[in-house]
């Protein structure tokens, strides 16, 4: 009896591997997998200005990204004495401007220069709905709990997100774009409305996938959708996908995304997370010297086979 009603979707073609470096930007999914990503030890840079969960933010970042732009002043408001931007999450935020700039724009530093170098980059899109600060016309990647008549609420088309996406993948034919949509539903929007929602991002990412030979698409919405339909599989908020979950669709992912040969690494990565995770009762105990020698072995081992995919790495 098949208790399940399995999404099928084709491999990539070219798979992520060690060797790239790899950038996540957007909503839910890319935080989790890129998370993930990392503790498995792949070059990997995750959502560098935090959650960011419509195309038109996800856009300005990529922008800000290509082209080095630092934030100024101007990008900054002061709310009860915090200094804060619209561009970004609420936890990188300062107690002043100065202190914010150079925090921001160190960090802003490093994910460019790791965006250039990156042959992949994962985008989620979470919500089609976007939030435009009145005063200035830009879109908020983050509302900070500012009075909603600060705002014009709308949504974009499928046109729209495709207009002000398409060009990044046009000037970065050299890296492989992999598209999801966030099966975490925006249920303030109302349960039609996020339908309607997420049909826009997954008609946009279709138009995206069928235009440019670089852009792919990974099935990330329809596993939790269509095959992960029991409540076991959300958290307690309904809404969100359980620990359970995010495992499986991790599973999938590393199953038709991720270099096969290169699955007997990631098994030794695993096992050295494990023993590093691991929190002794006898720390002066000779078992738990074994134990640590073991784990330095094991790294070593980690680290050498790291170097041989690419040089200059760091565990």
């Amino acid at each position: 009896m098949n208790l399940q009603t399995i999404v099928n979707a084709e491999p990539l073609e070219h798979k992520i591997s060690y060797r790239h470096k790899i950038l996540f930007t957007g909503s839910c999914f890319a935080s989790e997998i890129g998370t993930l990503m990392k503790k498995m030890r792949y070059r990997a840079e995750v959502n560098p200005f935090g959650l960011m969960y419509n195309p038109a933010s996800v856009a300005l970042t990529l922008q800000r990204l290509e082209n080095g732009t630092l934030f100024t002043e101007e990008d900054l408001f002061c709310q009860d004495g915090i200094f804060k931007s619209i561009f970004l999450s609420s936890e990188y935020a300062a107690h002043s401007a100065g202190e914010f700039l150079r925090t921001n724009n160190e960090r802003l530093s490093v994910a460019s220069s790791h965006f250039r170098e990156s042959g992949w980059i994962i985008v989620t899109f979470g919500t089609s709905w976007i939030f435009t600060v009145k005063d200035s016309g830009n879109v908020a990647a983050n509302c900070h709990k500012l009075p909603s008549s600060d705002f014009f609420r709308s949504r974009l088309t499928i046109d729209q997100i495709f207009d002000i996406i398409s060009p990044f993948l046009e000037r970065s034919k050299d890296k492989k774009w992999l598209f999801t949509v966030s099966p975490v539903r925006h249920w303030k929007d109302g349960a039609h409305q996020n339908q309607l929602s997420k049909a826009t991002l997954l008609l946009a990412v279709e138009r995206l996938v069928e235009k440019h030979p670089n852009a792919f698409y990974f099935p990330a919405y329809e596993i939790m959708m269509d095959q992960l339909r029991d409540y076991r599989f959300y958290a307690e908020d309904m809404i969100h996908p359980s620990g359970s979950a995010i495992g499986y669709i991790w599973e999938r992912f590393r199953e038709l995304c991720l270099e096969p040969s290169e699955e007997p690494l990631m098994k030794i990565v695993n096992k050295l997370n494990s023993m590093e995770d691991h929190r002794p009762l006898f720390p002066f105990s000779k078992e738990y010297k074994r134990f640590e020698n073991e784990k330095e072995s094991l790294k070593t081992k980690v680290e050498a086979e790291l170097r041989k995919l690419f040089n200059n790495y760091n565990l």
